[in-house]
């Protein structure tokens, strides 16, 4: 919009340089020539007092007594000649600590990965990620009170990441780790860990006039010898249960051959006491064998029988 309002001051200059010459030396008059540079007079004073703020930007206004204490917000403003408005990059930052070299927006202030120590003393890697963003309404504050080093934003934003973002980032995960032990913190109190370091952090860059909009824990690590310990100790109760399932099996088995064995006792001694009884009760009674005869004949007599002195059959019928 400001570029058409310089366009149409440069076509009405033309047309007022235009009108002079015409009107000067030919008989065809031209309407209004002495308006035209009235008319672009007008139009370039009054854009020198409209600004516009870009999208995604606030403004900061620099005046001959210092910063102004208020940010202008994304559109078109009055703001007179004389002053200087500097935008200032409203949008949301990441800030990354990592093993390897990830994403970092404004000054690629990346480090490697976050070492904090656990309830026990044990220290745990953290691969994580703070969203965060200046506040609109206070970018003044942050222009007047934060270095830009390198002469631009970017130098500006490199400091907040390095001396603001990184060491609360810091400051909170140590303290919040340090409630847990190395099992919680690996696994099932990630979460809680990540919310705390939210909260935490968000009140300290609070006043820096930062805003925190996310905190993501992305990956966990132990220290190598630690590491190596727990794996060390891992395959030693895995031995350890195999050894003790092995033992379990050799019990179970010989607790089934006691039994087994204790079974086949008493049915051999219940046999036994059995005959014992049987024998007893023939003695007694030579009758019962008879009886017992009796009790298991089918009622058919044999074709054949011999006689009393074995040395005669006798054939008889059915």
């Amino acid at each position: 919009m400001k570029t058409a309002f310089i366009f149409l001051s440069v076509l009405v200059l033309i047309y007022w340089v235009t009108a002079k010459i015409i009107n000067h030396h030919s008989r065809t008059k031209l309407p209004n020539p002495l308006a035209a540079p009235i008319i672009a007079a007008v139009v370039v004073f009054s854009l020198m007092f409209i600004t516009m703020v870009p999208a995604q930007t606030c403004g900061v206004v620099i005046t001959p007594a210092g910063v102004m204490k208020k940010s202008y917000p994304t559109g078109w403003h009055i703001i007179l000649p004389w002053y200087t408005i500097e935008k200032m990059d409203k949008t949301v930052q990441v800030y990354t600590c990592a093993r390897v070299a990830t994403e970092g927006q404004i000054g690629s202030a990346q480090t490697t990965t976050i070492w904090a120590p656990t309830v026990d003393g044990i220290k745990m890697g953290f691969d994580i990620s703070a969203s965060w963003s200046i506040d609109p309404e206070m970018a003044w504050w942050i222009y007047d009170n934060v270095s830009e080093q390198d002469g631009g934003n970017s130098g500006r934003f490199y400091w907040l990441e390095e001396n603001v973002i990184k060491a609360k980032l810091k400051s909170a995960l140590a303290l919040t780790v340090s409630k847990y032990n190395p099992i919680e913190v690996y696994s099932n109190q990630r979460q809680n860990i990540q919310d705390e370091v939210f909260e935490k952090m968000k009140k300290d860059i609070a006043q820096y006039h930062l805003l925190l909009n996310q905190i993501d824990i992305r990956e966990v690590y132990y220290n190598e010898a630690y590491e190596n310990a727990i794996n060390a100790k891992k395959l030693e109760e895995q031995r350890v249960l195999t050894l003790i399932e092995i033992t379990k099996q050799k019990r179970e088995q010989e607790i089934q051959a006691a039994i087994d064995k204790n079974i086949a006792i008493q049915q051999a001694e219940g046999e036994a006491e059995a005959l014992r009884i049987k024998g007893q009760s023939i003695s007694n009674n030579p009758r019962i064998v008879d009886l017992e005869w009796i009790a298991k004949w089918n009622g058919v007599l044999p074709t054949y029988m011999l006689g009393s002195n074995q040395s005669i059959m006798l054939g008889l019928s059915k």
